[in-house]
């Protein structure tokens, strides 16, 4: 009887952590480059690392807006650059989805992918340099990067 009254005050509580924990957008307010263009580079790093696979749901605007501390559009702009990227589905009132993207838009007529990449690099190089980073050390984190980005192709059997 005494037995039957403490077990009856005593709970069991199991709890099973079966999710990864949600990845983490970081934007700097004070950067020249606007924040639609940050939170989109983000997630766009997510997508292209399997971070966020096809299929999951995303933050919704408003969500996302009060996380970051930025006004809700500058997160439905990111969200509808990476849309036309052929990243996300955008449904009103049904939330933010990852979709699976075989290929590269064509939607850039004049602008080659190729280009424009070499000039970002060599811009963000040179910016770096000016900060005082060394030769060496960017060569070393261009390793690195040069890294990830086997790993990204390899699990998605791509390059």
């Amino acid at each position: 009887m005494l037995v039957d009254a403490i077990l009856s005050r005593m709970y069991i509580v199991y709890v099973q952590k079966t999710m990864r924990p949600a990845p983490i957008i970081q934007i700097d307010l004070s950067s020249q480059s606007p924040a639609y263009e940050q939170i989109a580079a983000e997630i766009r790093a997510l997508l292209v690392s399997g971070d966020l696979a096809p299929g999951a749901a995303l933050p919704t605007v408003r969500q996302l807006a009060m996380d970051l501390n930025v006004h809700h559009n500058t997160v439905a702009s990111a969200y509808r650059i990476l849309a036309a990227e052929g990243w996300l589905d955008l449904r009103r009132r049904r939330g933010v989805r990852v979709v699976p993207r075989t290929k590269a838009p064509k939607h850039m007529p004049g602008r080659n992918a190729n280009d424009t990449f070499h000039r970002e690099l060599t811009r963000l190089l040179a910016k770096a340099a000016a900060d005082g980073i060394s030769p060496s050390a960017l060569v070393r984190h261009l390793v690195i990067c040069a890294r990830q980005v086997k790993a990204w192709s390899a699990s998605k059997g791509t390059l």
